[in-house]
């Protein structure tokens, strides 16, 4: 079903152009979009198209959902035919027929010395051709205007009918009431020129909506259902949660899902900006979209339809595409004073010329000319392009934002304030020293107490097994296990009691520490680490320190951020010896310990007292107040949970350096909103008078027609300027 239509806000701007908006839909993931009268109905019917295939996940039925538009918009589409196509066609019609118009105009003879063969009716040649092409080419810019003049906001299309109007009524009269020669060829290579413009402006705009058309495009058509003893192929829209899906080498994931048989490695940069291949096996989450690599999974599904990462993706993205910036605010103020200042500087140049004796042929060239040159169309398109590319970069990075304005306001952040627990670090115990006691082997002890904590399920025991299984020990079962409350784990391994625990163990056992071992372990523990003991028959045979282990990434993020010129603070729960280990190793300087979620918001409130800018970053979960006060919200490690409302910007990478491509991508963006903006305007600054004829004592005189190229020229070149933005290549990172 395409979404239902609303009314639209009075100022309110197209978000794939920035022109007046005149039709508002909302969508059935809940997004309202808008849209001038360029991009409706057929560019609504593409988008919604989009969101419904995701929404039902029925890629293969994108085209059908297409003929669900209703009689009266499907009219409106074939009657207003509002599509790049049409700006094509249109332009081709008039260019064809403005040749004739030029070659029976005076420039022929004055330029090459020659004059076209007369005929009878030849003298009504550019009043015929030019009124074909000023009704039908220059129709959509008269339809622009009356929609523009309505909603109360002349702009663009305002300044064009007003222009090819006052030159087509001169002409018309001139040709009727001999008034001098007529103005047909400036007002046919004008419409033509502008057309033209118009038509590479909405192919600029049209490459630049790649982030949802790519996200749309990620889902298979088809999914291979598992059921009895064999399988059947379905379309991915029958999918249910709990049905077994077999996945083939090479194959799209069809739907979120968790691996019930097999092992691969899946790419998933589509999704999470990762580009290195992520190993899956059983138990492990999948997520729609990604490819299979060589092994053959087996999934269950558990999540389908709205649902899914790959919809909750697609509704952030829609959003920050609807959402606009405050350069795009500036910028469409700029357009609208910039359309009276025309509107007075034109009048004023008619009623100068003919004051001056100059006539109403070469006045009204003039005031048609400054009109043209005057259009703000290349200040309407310099922000929109932009920040629609910077969209669709960020979400090719695995980067979700749900507000341009956050985006925007990146580039200025002085403060990067990290939540430690599951950002800076990686959320879960991980051994980090091994020491033994006098000539016992390290493997060796490392092996037995994996193999009695194997069949614990308690943190600590897991972080132990894990590095076992890294460093591929052997890892036997052991017998009468048992777990011991509060200090640790017993069994019995080749007849041997094997005991693993913290210090109230060695204490039942009546074990004390050696010198060097007890002043280690001390030492480890004020670094926040959780040291157990590994005990055989009686005798201490080593010691295992483990801790909340810190991301590889976490360093080289930091390192960055700092070079930069941004500080880097962190804030965590744990205490102040725990915080003051972690903030030691990634060399942070400001840190917050023993802070409670509640207060969270307090220390960013502390930071921001100076006047600093903040992005908090946190997991989006304990930290939403914090991530609310912040300037600027960062949920970090989403995963497949995108819907977190308390932050502008979602990563869905558990990776701390993204925070830094952030940061990145909001200078870039914010360079191109500024070299685009000054083009537009300088542009302007330069090209009106000239328009108006200040320089005609020296022989410079812009005829309409070069204002309409050099107008044109000014939009090609502003999003030429927007597409250069898909080259900036986001920092990666380094591995530690």
């Amino acid at each position: 079903m395409v979404g239902k239509e609303l009314p639209v806000p009075e100022g309110t701007r197209c978000e794939l152009c920035g022109m007046m908006a005149v039709k508002a839909v909302k969508d059935d993931l809940g997004v309202v979009h808008y849209y001038c009268e360029h991009h409706i109905p057929a560019e609504t019917a593409k988008l919604d198209v989009r969101h419904d295939h995701i929404a039902h996940q029925a890629h293969a039925d994108r085209g059908k959902a297409a003929s669900t538009l209703g009689k009266e918009e499907q009219a409106h589409d074939e009657h207003a035919g509002h599509t790049v196509e049409m700006f094509r066609d249109r332009f081709w019609l008039s260019f064809v027929l403005t040749i004739p118009v030029v070659l029976y105009s005076e420039l022929p003879e004055r330029f090459f010395g020659f004059t076209m063969p007369v005929f009878p009716g030849s003298a009504y040649l550019s009043l015929v051709l030019g009124s074909i092409i000023f009704f039908y080419g220059g129709l959509v810019f008269l339809k622009g205007a009356v929609r523009e003049l309505q909603h109360h906001l002349p702009g663009m299309m305002t300044l064009i009918a007003l222009a090819i109007t006052a030159a087509y009524i001169f002409s018309v009269a001139a040709t009727f009431l001999d008034l001098g020669h007529t103005l047909f060829w400036e007002l046919t290579t004008l419409i033509t020129v502008m057309l033209f413009g118009h038509w590479m402006e909405m192919r600029s705009v049209g490459r630049a909506q790649g982030a949802l058309q790519e996200l749309a495009k990620l889902l298979p058509d088809k999914a291979e259902r598992i059921k009895g003893g064999g399988t059947e192929i379905v379309p991915v829209s029958e999918l249910k949660v709990g049905d077994l899906v077999l996945v083939r080498p090479g194959a799209k994931v069809p739907a979120d899902s968790v691996v019930a048989e097999g092992q691969s490695s899946l790419n998933e940069s589509m999704i999470t900006g990762e580009s290195r291949p992520v190993d899956k096996k059983r138990g492990m989450e999948v997520i729609a979209g990604t490819v299979n690599g060589e092994g053959s999974l087996k999934i269950t599904v558990t999540k389908v339809g709205e649902n899914t990462a790959l919809a909750g993706i697609m509704r952030l993205v829609a959003q920050a595409m609807a959402s606009r910036s405050r350069a795009q605010i500036l910028a469409d103020r700029a357009a609208f004073y910039l359309t009276i200042i025309a509107v007075i500087t034109g009048s004023a140049t008619l009623i100068g010329w003919v004051s001056s004796g100059a006539g109403w042929p070469f006045a009204i060239q003039r005031m048609v000319t400054v009109l043209v040159i005057a259009c703000p169309h290349a200040l309407g398109l310099a922000i929109p392009l932009v920040t629609s590319i910077s969209t669709t970069l960020s979400a090719r990075n695995g980067l979700l934002v749900r507000e341009r304005m956050t985006l925007e306001a990146a580039r200025n952040i002085d403060v990067v304030l990290f939540d430690k627990t599951g950002t800076l670090t990686k959320g879960e115990q991980g051994m980090t020293d091994i020491w033994t006691v006098e000539k016992n082997d390290r493997d060796r002890v490392l092996a037995l107490a994996a193999s009695v904590e194997a069949q614990s399920e308690h943190v600590i025991a897991k972080g132990i097994v894990n590095k076992a299984k890294q460093e591929k020990l052997s890892i036997v079962g052991s017998t009468q296990f048992k777990a011991i409350p509060g200090r640790g784990a017993r069994g019995v391994i080749d007849g041997q009691s094997i005991e693993v625990g913290g210090p109230k163990l060695l204490e039942e056992r009546k074990l004390s520490l050696p010198d060097a071992l007890k002043k280690t372990t001390d030492q480890a523990g004020k670094q926040g680490k959780t040291v157990v003991f590994v005990i055989v028959e009686g005798t201490l045979v080593g010691a295992i320190a483990l801790a909340d282990l810190i991301r590889d990434e976490s360093r080289e993020a930091v390192k960055a951020l700092k070079e930069m010129g941004v500080r880097v603070a962190m804030l965590t729960g744990d205490s102040e010896d725990v915080a003051k280990w972690v903030a030691r190793e990634l060399e942070i300087t400001e840190y917050f310990a023993q802070v409670l979620p509640a207060h969270k918001a307090e220390k960013v409130k502390e930071l921001q007292k100076d006047g600093s800018r903040v992005a908090m970053v946190g997991d989006g979960v304990n930290d939403a107040p914090a991530l609310t006060q912040a300037d600027i919200g960062i949920a970090i490690g989403a995963g497949t949970d995108v819907a977190i409302e308390s932050a502008g910007i979602i990563l869905v990478k558990n990776d701390p350096h993204d925070v830094v491509k952030i940061i990145e991508l909001s200078r870039a963006t914010y360079r191109k909103m500024l070299q685009n903006l000054g083009w537009a305007t300088g542009y302007n600054i330069i090209a009106i008078p000239l328009a108006a004829g200040v320089l005609a004592s020296q022989g410079i005189l812009l005829p309409p027609a070069i204002g309409a190229l050099f107008m044109s020229g000014s939009t090609v070149i502003v999003a030429a300027n927007a597409q250069l933005l898909r080259r900036l290549q986001l920092s990666q990172g380094k591995k530690m």
